[in-house]
């Protein structure tokens, strides 16, 4: 008898579109067929985290959504910035749990000693704070401020442009430091046309519970 895996996945963008709230699971359940995935967003965060100040924002509300899980095995915020993560540990003791930050970061060190750090904001995810200035470089595609912009046809190509530049300037690998960016699913686009690997979060995240569904 296959054994049972069951994720609860927080989304940090509030939509009522279906199609968008479910985007990661839908990943998940495509490359990890052996989870179940059940997905939940959290409230009045319309533009999902783009800044320290909406980051702030959401934890608390991060936090009370883990805790509305019932059974899971392990609780994922599908957030290149791992908002709330540790204080989801100390809340939640003995249940795994990651971001899209931290599972992104370990898998990019793998190709490369130069991290080309491609997401939505001038700043790197908390997860990167432990490289070295010299280990990364970073870039938000012209005209994208947020997960939203990444929705439409001029962000997309504006990614592209930027993916390209990052390997120009010496990036290894590119860690897509916005989930958003799995959701448009843009990393195979990116691979091809930067020439190097490109680390796509949701599936990174997914990785990581395999392992703790593998250690179950």
């Amino acid at each position: 008898m296959e054994k049972k895996f069951k994720v609860g996945l927080i989304r940090v963008l509030t939509t009522e579109d279906q199609d968008i709230l479910l985007a990661h699971e839908k990943l998940l359940n495509q490359y990890f067929p052996m989870l179940t995935v059940e997905t939940k967003c959290i409230p009045d965060q319309y533009e999902g985290i783009h800044s320290p100040e909406l980051g702030a924002l959401a934890v608390p509300k991060i936090v009370e959504t883990a805790k509305s899980f019932r059974d899971v095995d392990m609780i994922i915020v599908s957030c290149a910035d791992d908002p709330g993560v540790e204080e989801i540990r100390e809340a939640l003791p003995g249940i795994p749990v990651t971001g899209g930050g931290e599972t992104t970061l370990a898998l990019a060190r793998k190709y490369g000693e130069k991290i080309g750090v491609l997401g939505i904001t001038d700043y790197a995810p908390k997860a990167y704070a432990k490289l070295k200035s010299d280990q990364l470089l970073i870039g938000r595609p012209d005209g994208v401020y947020s997960t939203l912009d990444l929705m439409t046809s001029k962000g997309r190509k504006s990614t592209v442009n930027m993916a390209r530049k990052l390997k120009e300037q010496g990036a290894d690998v590119l860690a897509l430091a916005c989930t958003g960016m799995a959701t448009i699913g843009i990393a195979k686009e990116l691979e091809e046309a930067a020439g190097i690997p490109v680390i796509d979060p949701v599936m990174a995240e997914g990785l990581f519970a395999y392992f703790e569904y593998l250690k179950k």
